[in-house]
C-alpha cells in the first residue's frame, strides 16, 4: 500500500460527539496494527473559561478544564497520543490583558502539550512579551518560516521536533502566517518571514529523508483559504509534497471533517482546522502497518 493514499482504502468516520461520550472501540481494528492518534487546538485565544450561559453564539461551550477531562480520557485509550496547537493562544479575553501569555501557556503545560506553533497574536506584547512567557511553556515552540536569528528569540523556537510513539516516529514543523501588514512592526522587530510553501517543501524534505518520518504534520497559521492569491493551507498542500496532514489555524475555520488535497505528485493530504476559542477538539487516528499509514479516522469532539 503505498503511503497517503490510504484515504482510497477506507471511509473517514466523522462525527459531533459531546463531552464525554467518545469511546475508543470505534476505532479498534486488528490487533498488529501501530495505531497513533493526534489531537489539535487551534486559535484558542484565551479562552481559558466556558462562554456564559447567556451567550449568543457558543453558551456554556469550551473551557480548559473540559478539554482536560477529554484529553485524558484520550490518552488513557491511547497512549500514543501527541497534542498539537496551531497558534494564536494568546489574545482574546482579560486573562492576557492582565497576565500576557502566562496563564495559556500554563494550562497548556497543565494539559500537556507535545508542542505548538506561533500565531500572529503571539507577538501582541512584542517579541519582550513572547519571550517573558515562554518559561512557562513546558513544551516547545515551533517555526519553521519565522527567522528569529536577529531577535532575543533566536534559539528559543525550533525548526522542527521529531516524537516516536509505539515505534512510529512523527515530524512536526510550523508555518506562520506573513506578518507585514497584520502586525506593527515595531512588535516582530527584526523577524524575517520566508515563503511558506518552500519552507514546507524543505522540512518536509528533511523530515523524510533525514529524520526518517512516518508520518508528517504542519502546523499551519497561514489560513485555511482566502479568495485572493495569498498563499493558504489549501494551495500550500496542492503545491508540495511530503506532507500527510496539515492542521491549521488563523482563519478560525470549522472544518467538520478533514478536506482532502491532492499534492503536487498526486498524493492525498489531510487538512483540518476546528474553529476557534477552544469549543472543539479536534482527532484523528492513523493506523499503520508496516510503518506505513494504510487507514485514517476523524473526528470533531464539542468541548
Amino acid at each position: 500500500m503505498q503511503r497517503r493514499h490510504f484515504i482510497k482504502h477506507t471511509a473517514a468516520a466523522s462525527a459531533l460527539l459531546a463531552t464525554g461520550s467518545f469511546g475508543l472501540s470505534a476505532f479498534s481494528n486488528g490487533s498488529n496494527r501501530k495505531h497513533i492518534t493526534i489531537l489539535h487546538t487551534n486559535d484558542t485565544h484565551s479562552r481559558l473559561d466556558p462562554f456564559p450561559l447567556d451567550d449568543a453564539r457558543f453558551p456554556n461551550k469550551g473551557g480548559v478544564a473540559r478539554r482536560a477531562t477529554l484529553i485524558e480520557n484520550i490518552r488513557k485509550e491511547n497512549p500514543n497520543t501527541l497534542l498539537l496547537d496551531a497558534g494564536d493562544y494568546f489574545q482574546g479575553t482579560p486573562y492576557f490583558n492582565f497576565y500576557g501569555g502566562e496563564l495559556e501557556l500554563k494550562f497548556m503545560s497543565m494539559l500537556k502539550y507535545d508542542a505548538a506553533t506561533i500565531g500572529n497574536h503571539e507577538f501582541d506584547n512584542g517579541l519582550d512579551g513572547l519571550l517573558a512567557q515562554l518559561p512557562h511553556a513546558n513544551f516547545p515552540i515551533i517555526s519553521s518560516n519565522y527567522d528569529f536569528s536577529n531577535t532575543i528569540l533566536d534559539g528559543y523556537v525550533d525548526k522542527y521536533r521529531t516524537f516516536e510513539k509505539d515505534g512510529v516516529k512523527v515530524g512536526v514543523f510550523g508555518l506562520g502566517v506573513e506578518l507585514e501588514g497584520l502586525v506593527t512592526k515595531k512588535l516582530y522587530q527584526e523577524t524575517k518571514y520566508y515563503d511558506p510553501i518552500e519552507i514546507a517543501q524543505d522540512m518536509s524534505r528533511v523530515l523524510k529523508d533525514e529524520e526518517d518520518c512516518d508520518l508528517i504534520i504542519c502546523l499551519s497559521h497561514i489560513g485555511y483559504s482566502y479568495e485572493h492569491d495569498k498563499v493558504s493551507d489549501l494551495k500550500l498542500a496542492a503545491a508540495t509534497s511530503g506532507i500527510d496532514l496539515i492542521l491549521g489555524g488563523h482563519t478560525h475555520t470549522f472544518l467538520p471533517k478533514p478536506v482532502i488535497v491532492k499534492n503536487s505528485i498526486d498524493q492525498e493530504v489531510l487538512i483540518n482546522q476546528v474553529g476557534f476559542a477552544g469549543i472543539n477538539l479536534g482527532r484523528i487516528d492513523f493506523y499503520f502497518e508496516e510503518k506505513e499509514i494504510n487507514e485514517v479516522k476523524s473526528i470533531s469532539i464539542n468541548v
